[in-house]
């Protein structure tokens, strides 16, 4: 995560836990404007497995865009191309790569009837560069020297150094200053109450429970033809996958093992989104067993991602070596691991971890053993967990897994390891920058690991720094390579999302995803396009 991650991205969206007792008798559908069980003609109602802790983008919420309550200036379209949003046309770019400007959209109005201007465009992103503001994502904002509005109409970012992706972090949503500049950044009404220039209108939020919106008749874009959008918060995937089949939802995303079960009904249509999130397990620093530098490289070479992807995730996804996917222009050929257990035993014993009666390793008086935490209820998580835990004790290495919530999982993290995912598409500073940076360790769910290599550290600053494309890829490579010689992870794969939805909406799209699925992702990413079938 991640990233936003962990990321999810992540950034930082941490799931409510639902017991199956309650998952199981909620309903979906209310008074407050969504329909009982699944939706009906312009009604729709998804299941996603996460929940945000908070619905301000001034704390992180939407940062990667398809907010469906706000705009950023730009947004993503279905090829994950730039397209403009708030603003009229991509920003002008001055000659040395340090100023950026843009042109707003005239007469757009926030859901309260107020007009939006320029004004809130530099609210909000002067808000989140406030060290006050608890937005774990403000280092993506790092560049920025000032923003300042010309008039109401044209917004100009100046940077401290040219940062080649910001124009990517522009899709981020923008705030009402008259609302949210009124109340405590953190803690004030808008957090839960939001009010935004998007295409829904938040109606209710059961915490725990879901998500409701209606549609914005006033939104500048036109009208969503779904009036009414219910996101079910479904933690466990046995039971959305339940619920989808009982007919109470109109979509979910599930697990492979889960989805292909929907593979044969007349009703359904499943859709594969090939996607930047991975899972990985986190070698904390501060461990005397995962800390080690021979652990981590046997451990790198013991797992066996292949049969992760072909057992696990069904064939859907690919082994992971680091955050970036083996098919981007950004991996760096070579720092690809084989699965080679004989190469694990020898790197453990030429470090001095040597096997003792039962086959488990000790060195200095040390066990070679160590918990690693998986979120309750996460089927990929745990599957996952005990694969690497059975590769682990091959090598002879104890890894006991244990299942909890984040609020029992995140004081844990510095000495204990932990099935994270993050990832995040686009460029490769998103999810580095913020997984390994080790001056974010034990910021919220930054840097998980507590990761300490000074070669990434200045890799990961030039990478961010440089406007030469060339040198970005060099500054990559080098990070790529470090966590050969020294991983401070254990990246296992890259997984492809999968979601089952019924087919009365006739035939949909997804984009490259990030780690933070289902919220902003989905097929749903365009839910204001949706022309339901009557």
């Amino acid at each position: 995560m991640t990233a936003r991650s962990i990321r999810g991205a992540v950034a930082a969206t941490l799931a409510t836990v639902l017991s199956l007792t309650a998952a199981a008798c909620s309903q979906p559908g209310g008074s407050d404007g969504s329909n009982s069980g699944s939706g009906a003609g312009d009604s729709a109602v998804v299941a996603i497995a996460y929940e945000p802790d908070s619905l301000s983008p001034l704390l992180g919420y939407g940062k990667d865009g398809n907010s469906k309550i706000f705009d950023g200036l730009l947004a993503l379209d279905g090829n994950m191309k730039l397209r403009p949003a708030l603003a009229t046309a991509l920003p002008e770019v001055s000659g040395d790569q340090l100023t950026y400007t843009y042109k707003l959209r005239r007469g757009v109005k926030f859901s309260d009837g107020k007009p939006f201007g320029a004004k809130d465009v530099v609210f909000t992103y002067r808000t989140i560069l406030d060290e006050k503001t608890n937005n774990a994502s403000r280092t993506e904002l790092d560049a920025v020297k000032s923003v300042a509005a010309t008039g109401d109409d044209t917004v100009v970012f100046t940077l401290k150094y040219p940062y080649a992706p910001f124009a990517q972090r522009t899709v981020l949503p923008i705030a009402p200053e008259h609302v949210a500049g009124k109340q405590d950044v953190n803690t004030g009404a808008f957090t839960t109450h939001p009010i935004g220039t998007g295409p829904y209108l938040l109606t209710k939020w059961s915490k725990g429970e879901k998500l409701s919106f209606k549609a914005n008749p006033d939104y500048w874009g036109g009208a969503p033809k779904v009036k009414k959008f219910t996101m079910a918060i479904i933690k466990d995937d046995d039971v959305r996958a339940t619920r989808l089949r009982s007919g109470e939802l109109d979509g979910a995303i599930l697990p492979p093992n889960l989805a292909k079960g929907f593979a044969r009904d007349s009703g359904t249509r499943t859709y594969a989104a090939t996607t930047y999130d991975y899972r990985t397990v986190t070698l904390p620093t501060h461990n005397k067993v995962a800390g080690d530098t021979a652990i981590r490289r046997a451990l790198d070479v013991a797992v066996d991602r292949q049969a992760m992807v072909d057992s696990v995730l069904n064939g859907e996804g690919r082994a992971a070596y680091g955050p970036v996917p083996t098919d981007s222009e950004w991996f760096t050929k070579g720092t690809e691991r084989t699965h080679d257990l004989a190469a694990a035993k020898k790197i453990l014993d030429d470090a001095g971890w040597k096997p003792g009666k039962d086959g488990i390793r000790a060195k200095d008086g040390v066990r070679a053993a160590f918990p690693l935490w998986y979120l309750t209820g996460d089927k990929l998580r745990q599957d996952h967990a005990l694969a690497y835990a059975s590769d682990a004790k091959k090598a002879g290495v104890d890894i006991t897994t244990e299942a909890g919530t984040w609020e029992v999982i995140e004081p844990r993290m510095k000495q204990e390891a932990v099935l994270a995912g993050g990832g995040s598409p686009a460029d490769p500073d998103f999810d580095q920058y913020t997984l390994l940076k080790s001056s974010l360790a034990g910021d919220g769910f930054n840097n998980m690991a507590w990761y300490d290599n000074k070669a990434v550290d200045q890799a990961l600053e030039a990478g961010r720094r440089s406007g030469d494309k060339p040198e970005r890829k060099a500054a990559y490579d080098t990070v790529q390579r470090e966590l050969v010689k020294d991983p401070g992870y254990t990246f296992l794969t890259h997984i492809d999302h999968l979601y089952v939805v019924k087919d009365r909406f006739g035939a949909l799209t997804t984009q490259v995803e990030p780690h933070d699925h289902g919220l902003a992702s989905g097929p749903w990413w365009n839910v204001e396009n949706w022309t339901p079938k009557k």
